[in-house]
């Protein structure tokens, strides 16, 4: 790597740390590519081909990620979608259901006591919600349908 790349490279690190840290403030593209030290567009290109999705992406990942841990501790789900930085309870709905592959009652109405009994640093990584390919999803929500009418 080019010592240009690096710079790029530890710039992007501090927006996505900004990011991790605020994640429950309003945050935009803007915001996070004055962390970065450098415009928008050029940002929004660099982090999403640096860490695979862009900034927003990432942002409402770590929101869902965090209202997982408060629904897991039985906060209720307008009180999570709240905390987490969220405005709009049927958006949050919609990407919580979209990333973990299920409506947030239903999350928190399961069973979680293995999460519970595993260290923080491992049930954070366990429980990580993933973007999944709309095909993968599809066929998720298909096999789901067909577990509960069997």
């Amino acid at each position: 790597m080019t010592p240009e790349e690096l710079a790029n490279l530890a710039h992007l690190r501090r927006a996505r740390d900004l990011i991790d840290r605020e994640y429950a403030k309003p945050l935009d593209v803007p915001t996070m590519a004055r962390h970065a030290l450098m415009s928008p567009a050029h940002f929004a290109r660099r982090f999403r081909a640096a860490y695979g999705e862009t900034p927003y992406s990432y942002l409402m990942t770590r929101r869902i990620e965090r209202a997982m841990a408060l629904l897991r501790g039985g906060m209720s789900v307008t009180d999570a979608c709240m905390a987490v930085g969220c405005t709009s309870l049927g958006s949050f709905s919609s990407r919580f259901t979209e990333l973990v592959g299920e409506t947030p009652s239903a999350y928190r109405r399961r069973e979680h006591s293995a999460v519970a009994a595993m260290p923080t640093c491992v049930a954070k990584a366990r429980t990580r919600p993933t973007r999944r390919p709309a095909r993968e999803r599809v066929s998720r929500i298909g096999e789901a349908g067909g577990a509960a009418a069997a």
